[in-house]
């Protein structure tokens, strides 16, 4: 009777330890489903069918016969792409360093100011981030118009600086950096004070007090971390620009400033060919992807040597 027992007792023991291990994976489902959910149907999905469109002759509803790899050769042959791409590239080059570099200048300025005044300057610095992209493109619609614009009063110049040919890109690009440093000069200010002000009283009782000497020694190696994050999400930001070339110059003057994502736009909304935008928009994941895995394996061997 008392083996019975034992042996009841055991095989309740036995299914309660079971219970308690499947528990866990059973909370963990309930908990992840609901993410997986949305994951897979707004990221997955939409990715998911956008290369399949890809291969096809589709209109702007989705809606085309199979054409298998006809919109990748023609991409290939597509001087408009390349030249859209050319001034993709050349967008980023005018945006991402100097907007890397300008935010950082920003945050060491913020970051040695007084608690009081650090508040102002921080707001006066940040206020243009937080600003909609129709306000900001409408501000410099004014503020560099060639009939009234304010620069060319002040310089007493008659330049049309979204229509001119050589002018267009640098001027977005400016307005670009001027609108969005805000965000690059606050990940700066938080990896500048997360350094320990110890290495800094170091290095001045070694004789090393100078600002240059100290910001080549122990700032820059110590927000190197900071600083490849800025750049990598600012080269995937800039490949991905689109609102204000199309609020300033809708592309113009004579294309000099039709980025990837305009000429996709282009395509899908205004000739209603949804196979070949999304054949534009498949490449440009593509080189996005390749050019931001390049970027952080460089960075990295930077990090490391």
């Amino acid at each position: 009777m008392a083996s019975i027992d034992t042996d009841a007792g055991s095989l309740v023991i036995r299914r309660a330890r079971r219970s308690r291990r499947r528990t866990p994976w059973g909370t963990v489902v309930l908990l992840v489903a609901p993410f997986l959910v949305v994951y897979v149907a707004f990221l997955i999905y939409p990715q998911v069918r956008v290369i399949l469109l890809s291969f096809t002759n589709a209109d702007i509803a989705g809606v085309g016969s199979w054409v298998g790899t006809a919109n990748y050769v023609r991409l290939w042959k597509d001087p408009i792409f390349w030249q859209s791409l050319w001034h993709t590239v050349y967008f980023i080059i005018l945006t991402v360093v100097p907007n890397t570099l300008i935010g950082l200048v920003f945050g060491l300025v913020v970051v040695r100011q007084s608690a009081w005044l650090r508040g102002i300057v921080l707001v006066l610095l940040f206020l243009p981030y937080v600003l909609p992209v129709g306000v900001v493109t409408q501000i410099y619609l004014w503020v560099l118009s060639a009939a009234y614009g304010i620069v060319n009063y002040i310089f007493d110049v008659k330049v049309n600086w979204f229509q001119d040919p050589r002018w267009a890109m640098p001027s977005v690009a400016f307005v670009t950096i001027w609108w969005t440093v805000g965000f690059n000069m606050l990940l700066f200010i938080a990896g500048l004070e997360a350094i320990p002000r110890e290495y800094y009283e170091a290095a001045s009782l070694d004789g090393a007090s100078g600002g240059l000497r100290t910001f080549r020694f122990i700032t820059w190696p110590l927000v190197w971390p900071v600083t490849s994050l800025v750049f990598v999400l600012q080269l995937v930001l800039q490949w991905k620009i689109f609102d204000q070339v199309y609020l300033l110059t809708n592309g113009g003057p004579f294309n000099r400033t039709l980025v990837v994502i305009m000429y996709m736009y282009q395509q899908a909304f205004t000739r209603a060919k949804g196979g070949y935008a999304s054949t534009i928009a498949f490449a440009l994941f593509v080189v996005i992807l390749v050019t931001s895995l390049v970027q952080v394996r460089l960075l990295r061997f930077r990090s490391d040597a």
